[in-house]
């Protein structure tokens, strides 16, 4: 006995286009589906050869199609070549005739198969008979492949990456009647990330980006590597403000020590290439040559399991919320490497400061992690400086006999 029609939703893997096909076994569907696609096989190929979409199953109708009354009227060359989909008993399709051949381009039922749209995962008959209607599936040629929604994310970015400006005016379009707040923010993020002047670097290239800085910066790069110095500027008056707190009688070499610091900092520029795009050397530099900084991850994980990304070249916008990412001690400057430095110096009894040890875990990026806001966690680090460190090793004198 044959199994009941139940309706599917259907599509090939590099179209969006959904086709709406009923069948009552796999192999049915299978085969009504060759002939309705029409597909060329091989890797990423989808090409839809029929003129028109049958009315989806949503309700929706295709171009190429017009209605007639309630339902829907197919040109007369398609009703044609659906024909031997409509003949035979129920739920089965029809194959070609003895000697006979598919369509040029149609996709061959030998090497076909089904998956569900959303995982990629491939159908068996025992698997078709007990999925619910309506369910969207994808149908593969030989060495075509689909990831799941993951297939039509890749498609997305392609088109962004191919029509960005036409992807960024129809977003704009929508965003103007959305009401929607979820699909407000999702449609305005959109538009904000594909707005972007990521390769203009002077002020006259893109003079929005500018819009409330001082007019000294005639660069992009120059005011970000002079926001990193401004940073580095800032520990460098805590380590100087914390000079209060250390014993009288270590003050004078505590500030022996803090000048060294600023003369070295200064003769680095302040560090400021680590967020210079322009920097010439790669490992200098927190950002690609484009000027895309990745979040390092919390102090006690070696990455960022968000994948926070930003380019605060890109727009005014992301300049601004740059601002909001830090420079992270993984030995807290505050909690450890100030107070550490500050009993060096009273503990010192004659041995010498290793200041540039210090220097390194305040400074650069031996200690310094770039995050993102929510990557920093402020709690305790519970993390020490190296005792060994702490001191320079004399030298080992030999007496000679």
């Amino acid at each position: 006995m044959a199994e009941p029609l139940r309706p599917f939703r259907l599509r090939g893997c590099g179209s969006p286009q959904k086709f709406g096909v009923a069948a009552g076994s796999l192999r049915g569907l299978l085969r009504k589906g060759c002939r309705l696609l029409q597909v060329r096989g091989g890797p990423g190929r989808d090409d839809t050869r029929l003129g028109c979409r049958l009315q989806m199953l949503d309700g929706t109708a295709s171009s190429g199609c017009r209605r007639s009354g309630p339902g829907l009227e197919l040109p007369a060359e398609t009703r044609a070549e659906l024909q031997p989909l409509r003949s035979g008993p129920p739920g089965a399709g029809v194959s070609p005739g003895a000697g006979s051949h598919p369509p040029v381009g149609q996709l061959p039922l030998a090497g076909s198969r089904l998956c569900l749209y959303e995982d990629g995962t491939e159908l068996t008959e025992s698997y078709f008979r007990a999925l619910p209607a309506q369910t969207e599936l994808v149908l593969l040629g030989p060495g075509q492949s689909w990831r799941g929604c993951a297939s039509d994310i890749e498609r997305l970015l392609a088109a962004f990456c191919s029509h960005q400006g036409a992807v960024v005016e129809a977003a704009r379009r929508l965003l103007t009647d959305e009401r929607a707040p979820h699909r407000q923010k999702l449609l305005a993020d959109l538009v904000h990330n594909l707005s972007e002047n990521i390769l203009a670097e002077d002020k006259e290239e893109d003079k929005k980006w500018f819009e409330g800085l001082e007019s000294r910066f005639k660069n992009k790069s120059s005011y970000l590597r002079h926001s990193c110095e401004s940073r580095m500027r800032g520990y460098m008056r805590e380590v100087t403000g914390f000079i209060s707190n250390v014993h009288p009688s270590a003050r004078d070499a505590y500030r022996g020590i803090i000048n060294l610091m600023a003369e070295k900092l200064k003769s680095v520029k302040y560090n400021g290439c680590y967020f210079d795009r322009r920097e010439k050397e790669e490992a200098a530099r927190l950002c690609t040559a484009e000027g895309w900084f990745s979040c390092q991850g919390p102090f006690d994980r070696d990455d960022c399991p968000c994948k926070h990304s930003i380019n605060p070249y890109s727009n005014r916008e992301s300049r601004i919320l740059f601002s909001t990412w830090n420079l992270d001690h993984i030995i807290e400057k505050k909690r450890a490497v100030v107070p550490e430095l500050a009993e060096a110096v009273k503990t010192r009894d004659g041995r010498e400061v290793n200041w540039e040890y210090f220097y390194q875990l305040l400074f650069t990026l031996d200690n310094l992690k770039l995050v993102h806001i929510a990557c920093h966690k402020k709690t305790n680090h519970n993390l020490s400086c190296d005792k060994s460190r702490i001191y320079r090793k004399r030298k080992q004198t030999q007496e000679i006999s």
